[in-house]
C-alpha cells in the first residue's frame, strides 16, 4: 500500500496533508525518516507520524443509530445517505451499510468495508435474527402472532417463521418482532397482509449485536472488540 493512502486512511489527514507531512520528514518508517512517497506493508512496516506510531485497521466497524430520511447507500445524486453522517476520516475507509434500512426506519445499522462480513450476515444461508420495534395502527392479536410463526403471505412470498411479541394492544398498537431474512419492506409487508399498518418501525438487534442505548439518532460509533469477535463468531460455517 503507498504509505500516502495508508495514513489518510488511518485518518492523519488528506492525501495532500500527508504528502506535505511527509516532505516536511514528520513520517518515519521502521525508524527511519521518510523523504518521500513509497509502498509500505501495513502488516509489517512500523509507520511514526509525529512520533506517534499508526495503528494500521484494515477493516472499520461502526454501529450507527440511523435517523429517520436518510437512505441506506454509499452515495445519492438527491438524497441524503447514512455516510453523510460519518466523519470525513471515517468516510475515508470506505464503509457501507449491512443490509438495508427504509429511508424513514430509525435504529440499528452496521457500517463497514469487511465485504465478506456483509456477505454472511446477508446470505439467506445463515439466518440471522433482525429484532425490530414497530407501533401498528391497529390491535394486533394473538391470531397475528400465529399467523406470523407460520409464514405471512406477503403476495410474491411467503415469509420464513416470525416471532412476534406484543407489548401494547391498542388502538396503536406496540410489537417487537423478530424475522430472520430481509425482504424489500418486509415488516410493513407482513401487517399489510394482516390487515394493519406499520406507523413507526426500528430494528434494535441483529444478530448478537444490540443498538447501544446511549447512541443518539445520528451518532455512531467503532464496535468493540468482543461485539467484533461476536459476530464474526456467529457467521463462520
Amino acid at each position: 500500500m503507498r504509505l500516502d493512502k495508508l495514513l489518510a486512511n488511518m485518518g492523519i489527514g488528506s492525501r495532500k496533508e500527508v504528502k506535505e507531512l511527509i516532505k516536511k520528514k514528520s513520517v518515519s518508517v521502521n525508524g527511519k525518516i521518510i523523504k518521500s512517497n513509497l509502498s509500505i506493508d501495513p502488516e509489517f512496516d512500523r509507520i511514526e507520524c509525529n512520533g506517534q506510531v499508526v495503528e494500521y485497521q484494515k477493516y472499520v466497524y461502526f454501529m450507527l443509530h440511523k435517523p429517520s430520511g436518510y437512505l441506506s447507500a454509499t452515495r445519492d445524486q438527491e438524497q441524503k445517505t447514512v455516510l453523510d453522517l460519518l466523519k470525513t476520516e471515517d468516510q475515508a475507509r470506505s464503509p457501507f451499510p449491512v443490509g438495508r434500512l427504509d429511508k424513514n426506519t430509525e435504529g440499528l445499522l452496521l457500517l463497514t468495508n469487511d465485504g465478506q462480513l456483509a456477505h454472511e450476515l446477508l446470505s439467506p444461508k445463515k439466518h440471522v435474527d433482525k429484532t425490530y420495534f414497530a407501533k401498528i395502527s391497529g390491535f394486533v392479536t394473538e391470531n397475528d402472532v400465529a399467523e406470523f410463526l407460520q409464514g405471512v403471505d406477503i403476495g410474491d412470498y411467503i415469509t420464513k417463521p416470525a416471532k412476534l411479541k406484543i407489548l401494547k394492544a391498542k388502538e396503536v398498537s406496540e410489537i417487537e418482532v423478530t424475522i430472520t431474512e430481509g425482504k424489500f419492506h418486509q415488516v410493513k409487508r407482513m401487517f399489510e397482509a394482516v390487515g394493519k399498518e406499520v406507523l413507526y418501525l426500528k430494528r434494535l438487534t441483529m444478530g448478537s449485536l444490540e443498538l447501544d442505548s446511549t447512541l443518539k439518532l445520528g451518532q455512531y460509533r467503532a464496535l468493540t472488540d468482543q461485539e467484533i469477535q461476536n459476530i464474526l463468531e456467529e457467521t463462520k460455517g
